[in-house]
């Protein structure tokens, strides 16, 4: 059972004060003084947008409910949060704006439903994912009604080439969806074609996110393109985070089994990184990926997702309660130790700031004001975050 869903108010608190505590945390005190102003500037545009969320029917179905369930389960927000600051780039325009926002999650959602019956995944946000307690067909199908949701929103909205947008970013999307599905389980993957995949399947939607906003605002096209400019380059710097994490993260941060982007055939950057420097880590990272194919809950990639033993977790892979492992391989380990000799993790929380900096560059000709200053604080919380 889902719990008790708080009021938009609370969630916006929730998001505003998560950004703010990034801030402190990184050492930027200037920012976070900008994060904390954010909470008169859009505490109200964010909890309609989250009451919006709430309210969402699920015409009383199986798929709509599962597609609801997740989307009640909360997230980041960052893609509604994104539209709002965008928007108030302009003249902000307030049902429009918090369709367009609306619509921004409710697609990003539909992608993790979609994401976790091509991965096989378990968890999402901490709990069995909606293939695991519906099926496969039950959670392609919630999120073919969020995809819906979200496009009758935007149609809805009406400003002028957001819809146009919004369908050449999902085109996007799944061209990047399908370059990672040809390249699954390959471990000569290269940088190049990470940062395609990165640049199509999560930096497309921040970068219509932002356009959208400002459009909706009704922002001149120059600025409109320069907040693009800045959604992209800020959604790479956010997939660099998110992989990293895959890997050195905490289950109770992340909601997921650690080293899961490699059990789903994804090498990530981290891991081109460190194959790198340490050429002969391949079948170290190949058996990670492999361990036990033959157990009893084997993926099409031939990717184990069952339990493991010998060289498996560490006193046998105890769980935390809700079916997630705590313990890392011994093979794991290796890997997570010859990335710490490398700097792995620094390298990649740097290349995050460098994008990061090359969106707030971005931004240099947008006039000043508390929109810009909250973006800039978004941008540099996003390469700062541990969930």
């Amino acid at each position: 059972m889902l719990p008790d869903r708080r009021t938009g108010h609370a969630v916006a608190d929730e998001v505003l004060v998560r950004l703010r505590d990034l801030c402190v945390d990184g050492g930027l005190g200037g920012l976070a003084a900008t994060m904390e102003g954010l909470v008169g500037f859009v505490r109200d545009d964010l909890a309609a947008v989250e009451d919006e969320l709430a309210a969402l029917a699920t015409r009383d179905t199986l798929v709509g409910q599962a597609g609801v369930d997740l989307v009640h389960l909360g997230g980041k927000r960052l893609r509604p949060l994104c539209v709002v600051l965008a928007s108030r780039v302009g003249v902000a325009s307030g049902s429009a704006v918090r369709d367009i926002a609306v619509a921004a999650e409710l697609i990003h959602n539909a992608t993790l439903l979609h994401d976790d019956v091509v991965d096989n995944a378990d968890r999402r946000r901490g709990r069995p994912t909606a293939r695991v307690e519906l099926g496969n067909a039950a959670s392609i199908f919630a999120g073919d009604f969020l995809l819906i949701e979200a496009l009758q929103r935007v149609q809805r909205a009406g400003v002028p080439g957001v819809m146009e947008g919004l369908l050449a970013t999902i085109g996007a999307m799944i061209r990047a969806e399908s370059l990672q599905l040809e390249n699954r389980g390959r471990l000569d993957t290269s940088e190049e074609l990470y940062f395609e995949v990165a640049r199509g399947k999560s930096a497309a939607l921040f970068r219509w996110a932002l356009g959208a906003g400002a459009s909706t605002g009704g922002a001149p096209p120059e600025v409109c393109a320069a907040l693009e400019d800045y959604g992209e380059s800020v959604g790479v710097a956010f997939q660099l985070i998110d992989d990293l994490l895959d890997l050195v993260g905490h289950h109770s941060n992340t909601g997921k089994t650690l080293f899961s982007d490699l059990s789903e055939g994804k090498v990530t950057y981290p891991l081109i990184t460190v194959l790198d420097r340490e050429p002969e880590l391949v079948d170290t990272i190949r058996a990670i990926a492999e361990d036990h194919a033959s157990g009893p809950d084997v993926d099409e990639a031939g990717f184990s997702h069952g339990p493991t033993n010998g060289d498996g977790p560490v006193n046998g892979g105890p769980s935390n309660g809700d079916g997630a492992a705590n313990e890392v391989s011994s093979r794991q380990r290796r890997v997570l130790e010859a990335m710490a000799r490398h700097g792995v993790e620094r390298s990649c929380r740097g290349l995050a700031a460098n994008y990061v900096d090359q969106g707030v560059a971005a931004l240099a000709g947008i006039p000043d004001g508390e929109a810009r200053r909250a973006l800039t604080a978004v941008a540099y919380a996003s390469a700062l975050r541990e969930r």
